[in-house]
């Protein structure tokens, strides 16, 4: 066998140190030294008569060669150096650190083996079947590759192999070779061979084709590489853990709408990112839902996300347009951090009109499911993304009528690779056309139609609300009532007697009533003295509360403040304050305001 064909598939050995093995064995039949000759001051050659170096310094160092010299000087006779091909090749492999076994034969039958494989599995004898002699290789999943490497006479390698219960890993690398075809072959007499068998007759049974196996090994590689993946999954268990927490725990549930949201971050491959939404009740039964995705991954992302979400519910509480809220929003984030931007839409339901009103920031379209089916996508206005800055955004609005399914959703649930993102928004309307159900039941099928998974690649954050279409006893709980103001001061006596009769055709217990009119009174009152026309009056039932709000075209907000005892007036909306659950004000879109308070109702008001 000659080692240099097949000493350069061992891993980590150049094929180019064969080559220069077999220019040296060559040099050295023709007498040709491989240690270069020391030059004088001169630059002539320093070697004595027999091609050594003449310094008896440098005799015996360096190379084969030189130990050659070193034993020529010993005994006064000049010895060949020995060649590479000289050398046995048992003697090569014996002395190997890395495990090696040959095996031959259709059956694999063990050849030999070298002294680092028999301190590792211990000794084998020859002769035997692999899978007898050598059960560590089925431990470690390697007889199927050693039928592939023979069939196709091309190496194969297995990376990081353990053992069932092993304590070291292999790299193994499984190489074909031909065995001695000749017997003078076999028993080493034919130049450039080394025999790996001791006797005659083995030799001449290990003619053909082998495998020499070699086994590396990794299990200091193995266990830093385990170590650093410990390490990533402990980082991903840490930045989903904060995700999650700043997700909301339990999402609110308003009066007019069913909302359910779900969120699945990414498969194990992938880094979390930042995908939130939130739902949040504004008061007299207007619902905000905002959805947004901030770009980048890790727990740096889910901190960006987290404080935005935080900003969102204070710029919320002041109730403004949406527009004006993603404008808050977008000189914020670029004060958080100026390399990550984030996508978002916010929108504000408001049941009294049947519309979403909503404004993009490089999102994806809200898509709206009609009673009937039709899937709609609201449209433009979508600005740049929050964090560029420069942009003045604005608001859209989209209807949405009883028996409505709306959807929110991030990048995560319609971009594929290699498809263009409206190919996935499409499907995304073909699955939401026919999805039925309450909108926790719309969710999982949306993700499982658009195939998300545990081992999906990217977050991916899901919004479904519906407006219901109430019929018999449930519409019962919900009734409107609105009165035009007009004229002078006769209005305020005429919207007392409106709240009055309303109130108790609702059938409210007596002490609700009173308290609804006297709110609307002084509600009423205010907007006379500070507002300007056209006025509203209009009172909402609810299943939950009852909601009085007085609109008027004046846009300046009122705030609450003590009045002095000398003071005739300036207490009206402490009034309203001290009696009702809640109260707010708001701009509305066509200029003016509304002022609303609201009352719980009983637990068993009819």
């Amino acid at each position: 066998m000659n080692f240099t064909r097949w000493s350069a598939r061992f891993p980590g050995t150049q094929r180019r140190a064969a080559a220069r093995s077999e220019h040296a064995a060559a040099q050295a039949k023709r007498g040709e030294g491989s240690v270069p000759a020391a030059r004088g001051a001169a630059g002539h050659s320093a070697t004595g008569p027999d091609g050594c170096p003449a310094d008896p310094t440098v005799r015996g160092t360096g190379s084969v060669h030189g130990a050659g010299c070193a034993s020529a000087a010993a005994d006064g006779t000049a010895t060949p150096a020995p060649s590479l091909d000289e050398l046995s090749v048992r003697d090569v492999l014996d002395r190997l650190p890395a495990l090696v076994a040959l095996v031959h034969g259709p059956e694999h039958r063990v050849a030999y083996v070298n002294d680092a494989y028999t301190a590792g599995f211990g000794a084998r004898a020859p002769g035997a079947p692999a899978h007898l002699a050598l059960p560590e290789l089925g431990d470690l999943g390697l007889l199927p590759l050693l039928d592939q490497v023979q069939r196709s006479g091309k190496p194969r390698t297995a990376k990081n192999r353990t053992a069932p219960g092993g304590t070291s890993s292999y790299t193994v690398t499984c190489t074909p070779i031909e065995f001695p075809k000749t017997k003078a072959d076999a028993d080493g007499s034919h130049a450039g061979s080394g025999s790996l068998t001791g006797s005659e007759g083995e030799a001449e049974a290990h003619t053909g084709t082998g495998v020499l196996i070699h086994l590396a090994d990794v299990t200091d590689h193995a266990e830093a590489v385990e170590r650093l993946r410990a390490s990533e999954r402990r980082q991903r268990e840490a930045a989903v853990t904060l995700q999650r927490s700043l997700l909301p725990q339990e999402l609110e549930q308003p009066d007019d709408l069913r909302v359910a949201a779900t969120y699945q971050p990414g498969g194990t491959e992938a880094a979390v990112g930042g995908d939130w939404y939130d739902v949040i009740t504004l008061g007299a039964g207007r619902t905000a839902l905002v959805i947004g995705d901030v770009m980048g991954r890790g727990v740096r992302a889910a901190a960006v996300m987290g404080q935005l979400r935080t900003a969102v519910r204070a710029y919320a509480r002041l109730d403004l347009p949406p527009h004006e809220v993603l404008q808050l929003l977008d000189g914020l984030a670029a004060e958080i951090d100026a390399s990550q931007i984030a996508t978002c839409v916010y929108a504000v339901h408001d049941p009294n009109e049947g519309l979403l009103a909503y404004a993009s920031a490089g999102h994806l379209p809200i898509l709206v499911r009609d009673e009937d089916g039709t899937v709609r996508r609201a449209a433009d206005p979508t600005g740049p993304p929050l964090g560029t800055g420069g942009w003045l955004h604005t608001s859209g609005t989209i209807a949405l009528g009883p028996g409505s399914t709306a959807v929110l959703y991030t990048d995560g649930l319609v971009e594929r690779r290699g498809e263009d993102i409206d190919e996935g928004v499409g499907a995304l309307e073909r699955a939401l056309s026919g999805a039925q159900g309450t909108p926790a039941v719309i969710c999982d099928r949306l993700m499982r139609a658009l195939g998300v998974d545990a081992d999906h690649d990217d977050d991916v954050a899901v919004m479904v609300l519906q407006q219901p279409a109430r019929t018999g006893a449930d519409a019962e709980l919900f009734h409107n009532a609105a009165l035009e103001l007009l004229g002078g001061i006769e209005a305020a006596p005429r919207a007392r007697a409106f709240a009055q009769g309303v109130l108790a055709s609702w059938r409210f217990p007596v002490e609700l009533c009173d308290l609804g009119v006297l709110a609307a009174s002084e509600l009423v009152a205010n907007s006379l003295q500070h507002g300007t026309p056209p006025m509203r009056l209009r009172l909402r039932r609810t299943d939950r509360r009852l909601i009085i709000e007085v609109t008027d075209g004046d846009d300046h907000l009122p705030r609450r403040r003590r009045a002095e005892p000398a003071d005739e007036t300036g207490r009206g909306i402490s009034i309203v304050a001290t009696i009702a659950s809640a109260w707010g004000s708001r701009r509305t879109p066509g200029g003016g305001k509304a002022v609303w308070c609201e009352f719980a109702l009983p637990d068993k008001a009819p």
